[in-house]
């Protein structure tokens, strides 16, 4: 079984580094030109999908259907693909999340030491519901369809905190190889019992911290 995993396309709130957490806000016009894009050459390299898995908020679930595009297989929300809340905060522009003594200041740099504001998920809660999600949904799937490809379309928190069950590492290393860019995919397959990584769009710096050293 192979998996493609995917963050959405970019919002306004991305281009203005604010947190978006689980408040629903929409792509921007760039975010819906690299979802229709990244549809397009996956379609031109023949690649097709048993079906999608979305987060149930719109940035995701549009991603996904200018992803699919013409296509007719299913695109399937569910809720433990909502990305991580970050509680009151929600919002808050970079600058200020980091501008404080409170230990949210770690999200990006020192995760193992990230606490979050009031009202805001961990990260361990993140990395327990998508290894439910995974071990749950998806997993099952390889039984009976083993030649299933499968796409979840998510955020980039939560799909970090997925790659931690996925690559079998812990939350000190959180971001792995970094923050996912918007509508860039990493694939895995999966034989039944072991995950294993195939191929994964390059690194890059983080946008939220780019120019803050």
């Amino acid at each position: 079984m192979e998996l493609y995993i995917v963050r959405h396309g970019t919002t306004d709130w991305n281009a203005q580094k604010r947190f978006q957490g689980a408040q629903n806000i929409d792509l921007n016009e760039n975010g819906r030109k690299l979802a229709a894009e990244l549809g397009k050459r996956l379609d031109s390299e023949d690649i097709d999908f048993d079906c999608i898995y979305s987060s149930p908020l719109n940035r995701a679930y549009e991603t996904a259907c200018l992803i699919r595009g013409h296509k007719i297989y299913p695109i399937i929300k569910n809720p433990l693909l909502t990305e991580i809340s970050f509680g009151n905060l929600e919002g808050l522009p970079y600058d200020d999340w980091i501008n404080t003594d409170h230990p949210r200041k770690y999200f990006f740099t020192d995760p193992g030491r990230y606490i979050p504001p009031e009202g805001g998920e961990t990260f361990e809660s993140v990395c327990e519901r998508t290894k439910t999600f995974v071990q749950t949904i998806i997993e099952p799937l390889q039984k009976s369809r083993p030649d299933a490809r499968i796409m979840i379309v998510a955020h980039g928190a939560l799909l970090a905190g997925m790659m931690c069950y996925l690559d079998g590492h812990g939350i000190d290393n959180f971001w792995g190889s970094g923050l996912k860019g918007n509508c860039e995919e990493t694939v895995y397959t999966f034989d039944g019992r072991k995950w294993t990584k195939t191929a994964e769009d390059q690194a890059h710096e983080n946008p939220y911290t780019r120019g803050t050293k």
